[in-house]
């Protein structure tokens, strides 16, 4: 069984920075892609940002780029997501992924095998 965790969650304020970290424990070899995503009240699951496994390829949604930026720490099976210049509309549910497709442009819900339980964000104005 594969779990996916997500932490860092929280309150900032607009303008600010938040670290998300997504912590994979199980049988994570078959793994090829991560991806994170997230998700507004009354709005579909949106992506952000996917990476190959060992981190060296990298994928971005075009309104996160420059802003966020995805990393792994191969040790620990976690990735991170560096968040930016934050704004109330980042706020959201953010969620990791994992994939056994070849990475790292995998940018569709239907692409990943695994998803962790999410960790609310929100930017205050």
């Amino acid at each position: 069984q594969v779990h996916l965790v997500e932490s860092g969650g929280g309150l900032v304020q607009a303008g600010g920075s938040l670290r998300l970290s997504c912590a994979a424990s199980g049988r994570t070899i078959p793994f090829n892609t991560m991806g994170w995503f997230r998700q507004a009240p009354g709005e579909e699951r949106e992506f952000l940002v996917s990476a190959s496994w060992d981190g060296r390829n990298t994928y971005y949604a075009d309104f996160v780029k420059g802003r966020f930026t995805i990393s792994r720490d191969n040790g620990r099976n976690t990735v991170y997501l560096q968040m930016n210049t934050l704004s109330p509309e980042d706020t959201a549910t953010y969620y990791c992924a994992a994939s056994r497709l070849p990475g790292p442009n995998r940018v569709y819900m239907a692409e990943y095998d695994y998803w962790g339980q999410g960790t609310q964000v929100t930017v205050s104005s």
